[in-house]
């Protein structure tokens, strides 16, 4: 497959589609930060502007190849998810799966919710807007409110080998042992990486029941790739965006990953080089605001996904006392266990995030690791046990106190 220039994407958008007035000139960027995918930001003089997101065969960042199916599966899962949580997915205008580009709503006016939270901004209606998209794009997209059939048909629609394969190495396999020779372990941590992680045989049967869980139960439509560089962010508004991950699999995997990336915020804040671990005013307060947003998107998703089944539910049996209450039960314990995994593999895996890695100071990054390395842990081995909010405040309290151990 040829790739397409930054000048065929500019041709393509003027000769095939209506956005811009022919006789306007089209200025283009690339504007990603992704490691598969191109992204460019095409804008006229009249401040129109589109997002054009282009899938080529092989992976930007290593010349890997990638089937090219990502795009129309990512397209789809917008789609799907627009109609299923509404506006906080960005609209998509046209989908091309010869050219494998795909055209949507430009955020212009948004701000990455990963870089905002290292800068420690608030947005008080982020736990809501994340918490609503989790229950009514998980729920919604389950057995218990589609019909059966048409359910199945979305799981063979969605079906995503070569991503979930990636998922699958980077989450579940290399972060536990060194045979891949993939991890990237800081001097400063090695010999705590190798006896917590690839000494610990007890962890590893829980993570292979995690994935064994992640590779066979077909439950929701995931994003399958939500952190927060999937999110943006302004005053009162969220937009969700970047599925091309998306497949059927356990709810909790989805759950996981917000939670994880929103402690990994947590974490900098707490351990970063610019304050002590208990330290400034503005440190303290971000802290808490975080602490808030986690255990009320635990919460709200407990509260209101057990009051979507009752409410839309179609199956019968699963009207039976107590049976919403068991499955919503059942995603959240998944739900902190994929959030163990993703806090660990960022921090050892070479998929990190630079919420860690831009902590200047050696100590307070070696520290920041360790702590999510622990969280990590706990997660996975006691998953079942962080049934709400609170659950996750006592832990994030306890690691808060315990600081820098080493």
């Amino acid at each position: 497959m040829k790739k397409m220039t930054q000048d065929d994407i500019v041709e393509y958008i003027r000769n095939n589609t209506d956005i811009f007035p022919k006789s306007e000139t089209i200025h283009c960027r690339e504007i990603s930060d992704g490691n598969i995918n191109y992204v460019y930001r095409l804008e006229d003089s009249f401040h129109r502007s589109v997002i054009v997101k282009y899938a080529h065969s092989e992976i930007r960042t290593s010349g890997n190849p990638l089937s090219t199916d990502r795009s129309r599966i990512e397209s789809s899962a917008l789609l799907a998810e627009r109609k299923m949580a509404g506006d906080c997915v960005p609209a998509v205008y046209r989908y091309d799966r010869e050219n494998c580009l795909l055209i949507m709503e430009d955020l212009y006016d948004y701000e990455n919710l990963r870089h905002a939270l290292m800068e420690r901004k608030c947005f008080p209606g982020l736990a809501l807007d994340l918490a609503s998209f989790l229950v009514y794009t998980l729920l919604l997209s389950t057995d218990l409110v589609l019909d059966p059939m048409e359910k199945k048909a979305r799981v063979g629609e969605f079906i995503n080998p070569s991503l979930c394969r990636i998922t699958e190495r980077l989450v579940f396999r290399e972060p536990y042992d060194e045979e891949q020779n993939t991890n990237i372990l800081d001097k400063e941590n090695e010999a705590f990486y190798i006896k917590e992680l690839y000494r610990d045989t007890l962890l590893h049967r829980e993570v292979a029941k995690l994935k064994h869980i992640f590779q066979t139960k077909a439950q929701s439509l995931l994003h399958g790739d939500l952190h927060t560089g999937s999110v943006f962010v302004k005053e009162n508004a969220t937009k969700i965006l970047d599925p091309e991950f998306a497949f059927y699999g356990p709810a909790g995997y989805d759950i996981g990953n917000v939670l994880a990336n929103l402690i990994f915020a947590w974490a900098r804040s707490v351990c970063g080089d610019d304050r002590s671990v208990c330290g400034d005013d503005r440190g303290e307060s971000f802290e808490a605001y975080v602490e808030e947003t986690v255990s009320s998107i635990v919460d709200t998703f407990r509260i209101e996904g057990v009051g979507l089944l009752k409410e839309r539910g179609t199956d019968r049996m699963a009207r039976a006392e107590g049976f919403a209450e068991y499955v919503v039960a059942d995603m959240l314990a998944d739900g902190a266990g994929m959030c163990g995994t993703e806090l660990i593999r960022r921090i050892v895996g070479d998929a990190k995030v630079k919420d860690i890695t831009t902590i200047a100071d050696d100590d307070a990054r070696a520290a920041a690791q360790r702590m999510c390395v622990r969280m990590g842990k706990e997660f996975i081995m006691n998953r079942a046990r962080y049934e709400c909010g609170d659950d996750y405040r006592r832990l994030l309290a306890r690691m808060k106190k315990e600081g820098r151990a080493k």
